[in-house]
């Protein structure tokens, strides 16, 4: 297994306002502190026992959503005991509250706020929409995160990260790629996300988003030359592909038996290694290595089907 080395997997945060701006949401009440406030869980919080009373367990640091079920169930509530519950809720951690589906709000709910100094916010879209929405977000901003030397591109719907020593023909292989009708993600830099235990996600810087540098050349506009469909701004790490100068004293694998992986971020991702040498087309091996790992994933292994022919041949012979 193949680990890189010297990785920082830092935990980030975003502010509320970044929110706010992303999902146009109405200001109900904003205290005066509201560029302090942050948002680091990828968790969002419905707090339905909360509400009626029950507050072991409760995590303030989430963002908090109020649907329909949670306002209608304050709607039961006589004014005097909704202030209670709403101040017993109430926390000076929570970054903010939402309400979804444009519901009106009780003023308890922001009498509440204005104690603990949160922002009490407001979207038109529905409870589940929005909830999907936010935390697909959340987790992506808030993702551990990386920055490794390669290539991430889009080929059949794989994405694939090219690795490789600096020289070794990395961007020119991409580019070739590119021009038979392919997706770059990232040259030189390629950031990566772990958004769950089981995903990562590439993408590139945005100074540099969209640009290609390749030697002896210089700086080139890909979505510039080759147009919109050339590019992507951001998808998953499938396969690995490092490529490396053809070694003679190097066992290189034949048959496609062997399963190899490289682990980012603590998440295995499927390998090959390719050497170049004379005569070897990259692009070419690289489409075909796409095409036989989605070939894989849908359970068909062709290394495995020639070797059981060959066990079958046998044993029909003896």
């Amino acid at each position: 297994m193949n680990i890189p080395e010297n990785y920082d997997a830092t935990p980030h945060s975003i502010s509320v306002n970044t929110i706010i701006e992303r999902y146009c949401l109405d200001k109900m009440y904003v205290p005066e502190n509201i560029d302090k406030k942050i948002i680091d869980s990828a968790e969002v919080y419905r707090p339905g026992l909360q509400l009626a009373g029950y507050l072991e367990g409760f995590c303030p640091e989430r963002v908090q959503l109020l649907g329909r079920t949670e306002m209608n169930f304050l709607g039961t509530l006589s004014r005097e005991e909704r202030q209670k519950r709403l101040d017993a809720y109430m926390h000076e951690s929570i970054p903010c509250i939402i309400i979804s589906n444009s519901q009106p709000v009780y003023d308890e709910i922001i009498k509440a706020a204005r104690l603990k100094r949160v922002p009490v916010l407001r979207t038109y879209e529905g409870t589940a929409v929005f909830l999907a929405m936010l935390i697909s977000y959340l987790n992506l901003e808030l993702a551990e995160r990386m920055t490794i030397h390669g290539e991430l591109l889009e080929l059949y719907g794989v994405g694939v990260l090219i690795t490789g020593h600096s020289g070794v023909g990395k961007s020119e292989t991409a580019l070739e790629l590119v021009k038979r009708g392919h997706r770059l993600i990232a040259d030189d830099v390629v950031e990566i996300r772990k958004v769950s235990q089981t995903t990562l996600l590439g993408t590139s810087p945005e100074i540099i988003r969209h640009f290609m540098e390749l030697r002896g050349v210089g700086i080139i506009d890909v979505k510039g030359l080759y147009g919109a469909g050339s590019v992507k701004d951001i998808d998953s790490i499938d396969l690995v592909i490092n490529i490396e100068r053809w070694d003679e004293n190097k066992k290189y694998d034949r048959i496609g038996m062997e399963e190899n992986y490289t682990e980012y971020l603590g998440i295995r991702i499927p390998s090959l290694t390719l050497p170049i040498m004379p005569g070897r087309n990259m692009p070419i091996l690289m489409e075909v290595a796409a095409m036989d790992f989605r070939q894989k994933k849908m359970g068909y292994n062709a290394a495995k089907e020639m070797y059981e022919r060959v066990n079958r041949k046998f044993e029909n012979n003896t």
